[in-house]
């Protein structure tokens, strides 16, 4: 029988945010007969996930750890006081005793920098996963910074998307050490018509008007704002369309994107729908996703709405032209080129066969190049190689500049 690996894996996160559900869904395959099948180890994953606050009675459980429980997998809590706080070493290296892991796996810049501070690291074979960065403010440059320190010690970094890869090997990680791996997507199951019928009361949409979706946390780098703009043009080049944006998510930049739509006399045509666990409904309202970020990676959103089979309209920006090409399985335009995205936006909602035929080679693209079983088998083979001692040899997926990434 093939041996299993135990894994270990640190995840920043309250909230079940697009890396912690995509490592939830590997969790769930990785530990399957499946791998057996194929000749390859069952992974069996704990987590390990931070809070501030004293532990007791009264702590509660976040969205993030009660879905990993209930995914059958089992979690452990560093309790912090601020964001680095030394005491989590300790705690850190309490757990991997008790744990006893084969492969140590981080998320995210804080994991990255205790685990290489901890000298965990050093002691069984450490994946990093680079999702990217934003920069929303100083502070956050800052504590970017501190992956030029953690990164270049993993045996090896993870990252979603080509452009990220050039910018790790030039930050000192070696290229032999870095793998691409987007992001993979389970298309939703339908829901229901009723369900689908009560959301478009509850957003107060009549029947025939037309749905541009957004979903994401407001944040600067995602370019809601921005977003506002194209819907400016948008109504002007089609006056006489019916059609509401919809915002699905929070974050700081919700007073910006509002006054924003104040200042373009479009306050009529948003509707924030708030953050919500369940977006299926909204991929089935809508008739085109908007995505106008200034930087991604390998964005859950446009896998998401490709797999449900929206049209989409979006930015072309880090993975994203790795993911779907422009004409065939989207529609990309420059970043911050609003005029360009309202045009986009036009044409999803004015020209149905088109928008269609977009949809339909985006969904069978996604289920031929992004499905979870291909992204799971994809990292039991990298800790696989690992543990026998391929740590020194470059993987087969390692990283190269190549017209298909772009870089």
């Amino acid at each position: 029988m093939t041996p299993t690996i135990k894994l270990l894996a640190l995840i920043e996160g309250a909230t079940v945010t697009g890396p912690a559900k995509n490592l939830l869904a590997f969790c769930r395959r990785a530990r399957s007969a499946e791998m057996e099948a194929e000749g390859l180890p069952r992974v069996e994953t704990s987590i390990i996930t931070f809070e501030r606050g004293a532990a007791g009675a009264g702590a509660e459980v976040t969205p993030f750890v009660a879905a990993a429980r209930e995914a059958g997998v089992e979690v452990d809590v560093v309790r912090e006081r601020f964001r680095y706080d030394p005491r989590a070493v300790a705690q850190l290296r309490d757990i991997f005793e008790r744990r006893a892991p084969d492969v140590v796996q981080t998320h995210m810049i804080k994991s990255h920098f205790l685990v290489r501070l901890s000298g965990l690291g050093r002691r069984r074979p450490w994946v990093a996963y680079h999702h990217g960065y934003t920069t929303t403010d100083l502070k956050m440059l800052a504590y970017n910074q501190l992956n030029r320190w953690s990164l270049p010690a993993a045996a090896r970094v993870v990252t979603v998307c080509g452009p990220f890869a050039e910018q790790l090997a030039r930050a000192g990680v070696a290229r032999g050490r870095i793998s691409v791996r987007h992001n993979s997507v389970t298309p939703p199951a339908p829901p229901a018509a009723e369900e689908v019928g009560a959301l478009r009361a509850r957003l107060g949409l009549a029947e025939g008007t037309r749905v541009v979706l957004a979903v994401g946390r407001l944040s600067r780098e995602k370019g809601h704002a921005d977003l506002v703009e194209a819907v400016a043009h948008l109504r002007q080049s089609e006056p006489a369309l019916d059609f509401r944006l919809v915002v699905v998510g929070e974050g700081p930049e919700r007073g910006r994107v509002e006054a924003e739509g104040r200042a373009r006399r479009v306050s009529d045509r948003i509707i924030f729908a708030g953050h919500t666990r369940d977006v299926r409904p909204f991929y089935a309202l809508a008739d085109a996703l908007a995505l106008p970020s200034h930087s991604e990676g390998s964005p859950n959103v446009l896998l998401e709405a490709m797999a449900a089979g929206v049209p989409v309209a979006a930015t072309r920006v880090g993975g994203v032209p790795e993911i779907a090409a422009d004409g065939e399985e989207a529609l990309l335009v420059a970043p911050r080129d609003m005029h360009a995205l309202g045009a986009a936006l036009a044409r999803l909602l004015t020209d149905a066969p088109y928008a269609r035929a977009l949809a339909e080679r985006a969904a069978a693209r996604v289920a031929r190049e992004f499905s979870p079983e291909a992204h799971a088998r994809a990292l039991v083979r990298l800790y696989r190689d690992l543990l026998g001692g391929a740590d020194a040899a470059a993987p087969a997926d390692a990283f190269e500049p190549s017209a298909r990434t772009g870089v």
